[in-house]
């Protein structure tokens, strides 16, 4: 036979264990559940069925908790039944703060209650009972949090995993309706395709950083304000180097995306390039291939960061279409290959818009040099890079010749 359990002298309140102030688990729950109602989620973050039965129960749980450990008991089963509500809560998306804030809510009314029950005798007994409802806190606190972050991340995982899994079917043309409603995610009827290049930053380079680890950091930071402005809208197949984003054109407006490639890349802390393409669900794969040819483009001619439409490109675009004309002109700017002063003034020259100050400037040279140089220019290819029909022929030039040293650079990556 169990001996009696005896109350600690230092929990008393108004003769009485502190523990029978809150022995009514049942009507104390209904009453703390109502005060939630008004004052915690007057808003509807938990749903009516919810409140009436799974909060009401686990309210009485935790009641039934703190006696028990009011008692000195141990917490037994309870504390597990708490942590389960908690997963619960998480898979449902009920926000953390609002549990926390019920949490604390539930104890203010549980000690007020205690406090109305008290006389100018118990001061002592009310330190420690005040501070036992922080050791229960506590414990409550515990095994929420962690149940709460176990489950979320669970749930992360598997949604991630349904990303992933419905981006590279819809970039490889093989979706349907029945893969989307299986992963849980709506295809929208056209998108944005962005094919995005993130540069390495410059810790990356620091000996004394992991520099995978830096890698990594610079890729959640995109990707957190990648949800931060798209929500759940975005998918993505992207690694620390880059890769492809599908936006649906509902959930942002084209003129959206020059704000969003900015955001993007100083939550990277990196200049971000993005070549973008619209197309239907169904044209998502031709959409992206031609969006990273874009981007290679942006690439080979050295083009600032930022965000490049198709019509920013289509004459360069056009340019770079096999045939006798690329070829042509691949090779207009090859008697420059001994010259790489002239080729570099002339690229120069040309980014900044003919001005010749700039360029001197830019070239760390005296403006009359730049004047040389493009005369020289001018001698050795036969066209003036100073008149409007010579110019017009160099920039298709040097677009050409940047393709052709792209494939050049590819060829000799394949061949190592």
């Amino acid at each position: 036979m169990t001996a009696p359990h005896m109350a600690d002298p230092d929990l008393m309140v108004s003769g009485r264990p502190v523990s029978t102030h809150l022995k009514d688990t049942r009507m104390l729950s209904q009453r703390m559940v109502g005060h939630f109602i008004e004052n915690v989620v007057p808003c509807g973050t938990l749903p009516g069925e919810a409140l009436s039965g799974d909060v009401t129960a686990v309210t009485r749980v935790c009641l039934e908790l703190a006696v028990r450990m009011l008692d000195g008991d141990e917490v037994g089963e309870d504390i597990d039944r708490v942590g389960a509500a908690a997963a619960g809560w998480a898979r449902e998306g009920i926000p953390i703060d609002t549990i926390q804030h019920a949490i604390h809510e539930g104890f203010k009314l549980g000690f007020d209650l205690i406090l109305s029950n008290s006389t100018t005798q118990d001061q002592g007994s009310l330190v420690n009972v005040a501070r036992r409802f922080m050791d229960i806190l506590d414990t409550i606190n515990v095994t929420v949090s962690v149940a709460y972050v176990r489950e979320l991340r669970a749930v992360v995982s598997e949604h991630h995993t349904a990303v992933h899994t419905l981006t590279s079917a819809l970039l490889g043309g093989n979706s349907t309706s029945t893969m989307a409603r299986e992963c849980g995610i709506q295809v929208a009827e056209s998108y944005h395709v962005l094919a995005v290049s993130i540069p390495p930053h410059k810790d990356e380079g620091n000996p004394r950083l992991d520099a995978k680890v830096v890698a990594r950091r610079k890729l959640r930071r995109l990707q957190a304000e990648l949800a931060t402005r798209c929500a759940d809208a975005a998918l993505s197949l992207l690694s620390v180097d880059g890769g492809t984003i599908l936006i649906p054109t509902t959930a942002l407006d084209d003129a959206d995306l020059d704000d969003l490639v900015t955001r993007l890349s100083q939550a990277a802390q990196v200049p971000v390039r993005v070549a973008t393409v619209e197309a239907a669900s169904a044209e998502i794969p031709q959409a992206a291939d031609q969006a990273h040819e874009l981007l290679d483009m942006v690439h080979r001619m050295q083009c600032v960061s930022g965000l490049y439409r198709f019509h920013d490109l289509a004459l360069e675009y056009q340019l770079t279409r096999p045939g006798p004309a690329r070829d042509f002109l691949g090779s207009l700017l090859d008697p420059l290959d001994d010259y790489p002063e002239l080729l570099e003034t002339l690229r120069v020259h040309i980014g900044t818009n003919l001005n010749r100050q700039r360029t001197a400037r830019m070239l760390h040279v005296h403006t009359n040099t730049v004047d040389y140089r493009l005369k020289r220019i001018g001698q050795l290819i036969a066209f003036d890079p100073t008149q409007a029909s010579g110019l017009w022929y160099l920039r298709s030039a040097l677009v050409a010749r940047a393709h052709r040293e792209g494939e050049r650079g590819e060829e000799l990556s394949a061949e190592a």
